[in-house]
Protein backbone atom coordinates (compact mmCIF):
# COMPACT_ATOMS: atom_id res chain seq x y z
CA UNK A 1 0.00 0.00 0.00
CA UNK A 2 2.86 2.38 0.73
CA UNK A 3 4.12 1.82 -2.81
CA UNK A 4 0.70 2.76 -4.21
CA UNK A 5 0.76 5.95 -2.15
CA UNK A 6 4.22 6.79 -3.46
CA UNK A 7 3.18 6.21 -7.06
CA UNK A 8 0.13 8.47 -6.65
CA UNK A 9 2.31 11.17 -5.11
CA UNK A 10 4.86 10.94 -7.91
CA UNK A 11 2.10 11.24 -10.53
CA UNK A 12 0.88 14.43 -8.83
CA UNK A 13 4.22 16.03 -9.71
CA UNK A 14 2.91 16.21 -13.30
CA UNK A 15 0.65 19.05 -12.14
CA UNK A 16 3.45 21.09 -10.54
CA UNK A 17 4.75 23.94 -12.71
CA UNK A 18 7.94 25.93 -12.30
CA UNK A 19 7.60 28.99 -10.09
CA UNK A 20 4.17 28.18 -8.68
CA UNK A 21 3.02 28.28 -5.07
CA UNK A 22 1.71 24.83 -4.15
CA UNK A 23 -0.94 24.11 -1.53
CA UNK A 24 0.11 21.04 0.42
CA UNK A 25 -2.15 18.83 2.53
CA UNK A 26 -1.46 16.39 5.34
CA UNK A 27 -1.01 12.66 5.80
CA UNK A 28 1.06 9.65 4.82
CA UNK A 29 0.42 9.93 1.07
CA UNK A 30 1.17 13.67 1.06
CA UNK A 31 4.45 12.95 2.82
CA UNK A 32 5.61 11.19 -0.37
CA UNK A 33 4.54 14.23 -2.39
CA UNK A 34 6.49 16.56 -0.11
CA UNK A 35 9.56 14.36 -0.52
CA UNK A 36 9.12 14.51 -4.30
CA UNK A 37 8.92 18.33 -4.14
CA UNK A 38 12.05 18.26 -2.02
CA UNK A 39 14.15 16.75 -4.80
CA UNK A 40 14.22 20.21 -6.41
CA UNK A 41 12.98 22.69 -3.78
CA UNK A 42 13.92 25.73 -5.87
CA UNK A 43 11.59 24.68 -8.68
CA UNK A 44 8.59 26.17 -6.86
CA UNK A 45 8.21 29.59 -5.25
CA UNK A 46 7.00 28.04 -2.02
CA UNK A 47 4.19 26.14 -0.35
CA UNK A 48 1.09 26.90 1.69
CA UNK A 49 0.83 24.15 4.29
CA UNK A 50 -2.29 22.74 5.93
CA UNK A 51 -0.66 21.52 9.14
CA UNK A 52 2.30 21.95 11.45
CA UNK A 53 3.36 18.39 10.56
CA UNK A 54 3.53 19.15 6.84
CA UNK A 55 5.20 22.50 7.51
CA UNK A 56 8.06 20.79 9.33
CA UNK A 57 8.54 18.25 6.55
CA UNK A 58 8.50 20.98 3.88
CA UNK A 59 11.03 23.05 5.83
CA UNK A 60 13.30 20.01 6.17
CA UNK A 61 13.55 19.99 2.37
CA UNK A 62 14.32 23.71 2.19
CA UNK A 63 10.91 24.66 0.82
CA UNK A 64 9.72 28.12 1.85
CA UNK A 65 6.42 28.25 3.74
CA UNK A 66 4.09 31.04 2.66
CA UNK A 67 1.01 32.49 4.35
CA UNK A 68 -2.23 32.01 2.43
CA UNK A 69 -3.26 35.63 3.06
CA UNK A 70 -0.12 36.76 1.23
CA UNK A 71 -0.17 34.06 -1.44
CA UNK A 72 -3.72 34.74 -2.61
CA UNK A 73 -5.39 32.31 -4.99
CA UNK A 74 -3.35 29.14 -5.55
CA UNK A 75 -3.00 27.30 -8.84
CA UNK A 76 -2.64 23.86 -7.25
CA UNK A 77 -3.51 22.03 -4.04
CA UNK A 78 -2.39 18.43 -3.49
CA UNK A 79 -3.80 16.37 -0.64
CA UNK A 80 -4.93 12.87 0.27
CA UNK A 81 -8.27 11.58 1.53
CA UNK A 82 -9.73 8.99 3.88
CA UNK A 83 -12.55 8.17 1.44
CA UNK A 84 -13.39 9.14 -2.15
CA UNK A 85 -16.59 8.41 -4.09
CA UNK A 86 -17.13 8.26 -7.86
CA UNK A 87 -18.01 11.99 -7.95
CA UNK A 88 -14.62 12.90 -6.38
CA UNK A 89 -16.34 13.90 -3.14
CA UNK A 90 -14.23 13.13 -0.10
CA UNK A 91 -14.07 12.46 3.60
CA UNK A 92 -10.95 14.01 5.09
CA UNK A 93 -9.70 14.78 8.57
CA UNK A 94 -8.18 11.56 9.82
CA UNK A 95 -5.09 13.63 10.56
CA UNK A 96 -7.17 16.36 12.28
CA UNK A 97 -6.18 19.04 9.72
CA UNK A 98 -9.58 19.25 7.97
CA UNK A 99 -10.26 22.95 8.55
CA UNK A 100 -7.00 24.23 7.10
CA UNK A 101 -7.26 21.65 4.32
CA UNK A 102 -10.74 22.90 3.42
CA UNK A 103 -9.57 26.52 3.42
CA UNK A 104 -6.67 25.78 1.07
CA UNK A 105 -8.86 23.66 -1.21
CA UNK A 106 -11.30 26.56 -1.48
CA UNK A 107 -8.45 28.93 -2.34
CA UNK A 108 -7.11 26.71 -5.13
CA UNK A 109 -7.99 26.59 -8.82
CA UNK A 110 -7.15 22.88 -9.04
CA UNK A 111 -7.41 20.29 -6.25
CA UNK A 112 -5.52 17.07 -6.98
CA UNK A 113 -6.33 14.26 -4.55
CA UNK A 114 -3.85 11.39 -4.21
CA UNK A 115 -5.06 8.08 -2.78
CA UNK A 116 -4.56 4.34 -2.88
CA UNK A 117 -7.36 2.07 -4.12
CA UNK A 118 -8.53 1.20 -0.58
CA UNK A 119 -9.91 4.74 -0.22
CA UNK A 120 -12.41 4.36 -3.09
CA UNK A 121 -16.02 3.78 -1.96
CA UNK A 122 -19.48 3.75 -3.50
CA UNK A 123 -21.05 5.68 -0.59
CA UNK A 124 -19.17 7.89 1.87
CA UNK A 125 -19.38 7.17 5.57
CA UNK A 126 -17.70 3.88 6.41
CA UNK A 127 -14.72 5.94 7.56
CA UNK A 128 -15.89 7.96 10.60
CA UNK A 129 -16.67 11.54 9.56
CA UNK A 130 -14.44 14.04 11.42
CA UNK A 131 -15.94 17.30 12.69
CA UNK A 132 -13.74 20.02 14.22
CA UNK A 133 -15.55 21.63 17.14
CA UNK A 134 -14.94 24.52 19.54
CA UNK A 135 -14.30 22.75 22.90
CA UNK A 136 -17.17 24.33 24.87
CA UNK A 137 -19.66 23.16 22.20
CA UNK A 138 -18.57 19.52 22.06
CA UNK A 139 -21.60 18.02 23.83
CA UNK A 140 -24.06 20.34 22.09
CA UNK A 141 -22.68 19.48 18.67
CA UNK A 142 -22.62 15.76 19.46
CA UNK A 143 -26.31 15.81 20.46
CA UNK A 144 -27.30 17.76 17.35
CA UNK A 145 -25.38 15.47 15.01
CA UNK A 146 -26.91 12.38 16.64
CA UNK A 147 -30.38 13.87 16.22
CA UNK A 148 -29.72 15.05 12.67
CA UNK A 149 -27.92 12.07 11.17
CA UNK A 150 -28.37 9.12 13.49
CA UNK A 151 -24.61 8.70 13.45
CA UNK A 152 -22.70 8.05 16.65
CA UNK A 153 -20.33 10.89 17.67
CA UNK A 154 -17.12 9.80 19.39
CA UNK A 155 -14.77 12.28 21.06
CA UNK A 156 -11.32 11.71 19.50
CA UNK A 157 -8.66 10.79 22.05
CA UNK A 158 -5.00 9.92 21.60
CA UNK A 159 -3.17 6.81 22.82
CA UNK A 160 -2.71 8.47 26.21
CA UNK A 161 -6.50 8.95 26.53
CA UNK A 162 -6.16 12.71 26.15
CA UNK A 163 -8.20 14.85 23.78
CA UNK A 164 -6.73 15.28 20.31
CA UNK A 165 -6.23 19.03 19.88
CA UNK A 166 -6.10 20.46 16.35
CA UNK A 167 -3.53 23.01 15.20
CA UNK A 168 -6.34 25.54 15.69
CA UNK A 169 -6.81 24.63 19.37
CA UNK A 170 -10.08 22.76 18.89
CA UNK A 171 -11.28 19.16 19.36
CA UNK A 172 -12.55 16.47 16.99
CA UNK A 173 -15.75 14.45 16.99
CA UNK A 174 -15.69 11.36 14.74
CA UNK A 175 -19.16 10.37 13.52
CA UNK A 176 -19.55 6.61 13.11
CA UNK A 177 -22.21 4.49 11.36
CA UNK A 178 -23.09 6.88 8.56
CA UNK A 179 -24.16 6.24 4.97
CA UNK A 180 -23.92 9.63 3.27
CA UNK A 181 -25.96 9.46 0.08
CA UNK A 182 -26.31 13.27 -0.18
CA UNK A 183 -22.97 14.62 1.03
CA UNK A 184 -23.55 18.22 -0.12
CA UNK A 185 -26.69 18.49 2.03
CA UNK A 186 -25.08 16.78 5.02
CA UNK A 187 -22.02 19.03 4.77
CA UNK A 188 -24.16 22.17 4.75
CA UNK A 189 -26.37 21.00 7.63
CA UNK A 190 -23.50 20.08 9.97
CA UNK A 191 -21.69 23.32 9.20
CA UNK A 192 -24.76 25.24 10.43
CA UNK A 193 -24.58 23.79 13.95
CA UNK A 194 -23.25 26.47 16.34
CA UNK A 195 -19.81 25.43 17.58
CA UNK A 196 -18.82 23.51 14.44
CA UNK A 197 -15.66 24.89 12.91
CA UNK A 198 -15.60 22.58 9.91
CA UNK A 199 -16.80 19.14 8.81
CA UNK A 200 -14.56 16.73 6.94
CA UNK A 201 -16.91 16.37 3.96
CA UNK A 202 -15.42 17.82 0.80
CA UNK A 203 -18.55 17.72 -1.34
CA UNK A 204 -19.45 21.33 -2.15
CA UNK A 205 -15.82 21.72 -3.23
CA UNK A 206 -14.73 18.22 -4.30
CA UNK A 207 -11.44 17.22 -5.87
CA UNK A 208 -10.92 18.17 -9.52
CA UNK A 209 -8.55 15.28 -10.20
CA UNK A 210 -8.14 12.02 -8.28
CA UNK A 211 -4.99 9.96 -8.73
CA UNK A 212 -5.23 6.35 -7.58
CA UNK A 213 -1.82 4.86 -6.94
CA UNK A 214 -0.87 1.79 -8.93
CA UNK A 215 1.33 0.63 -11.78
CA UNK A 216 0.49 2.72 -13.68
CA UNK A 217 -1.42 5.27 -11.57
CA UNK A 218 -5.06 5.83 -12.56
CA UNK A 219 -6.15 9.44 -13.15
CA UNK A 220 -9.86 10.11 -12.60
Amino acid sequence: MSEAKRLAAEKAMDYVEDGMIVGVGTGSTVAYFIDALGRDPNRIKGAVSSSDQSTERLKSHGIEILDLNSAGELSLYVDGADECDSHKRLIKGGGAALTREKIIAEASKQFVCIIDASKQVDVLGKFPLPVEVIPMARSLVAREILRMTGGQPVFRMNAQEKAVITDNGNVILDIHHLSIVDPITVEAAINQIPGVVSVGLFARRPADVVIVGGEPPQVL
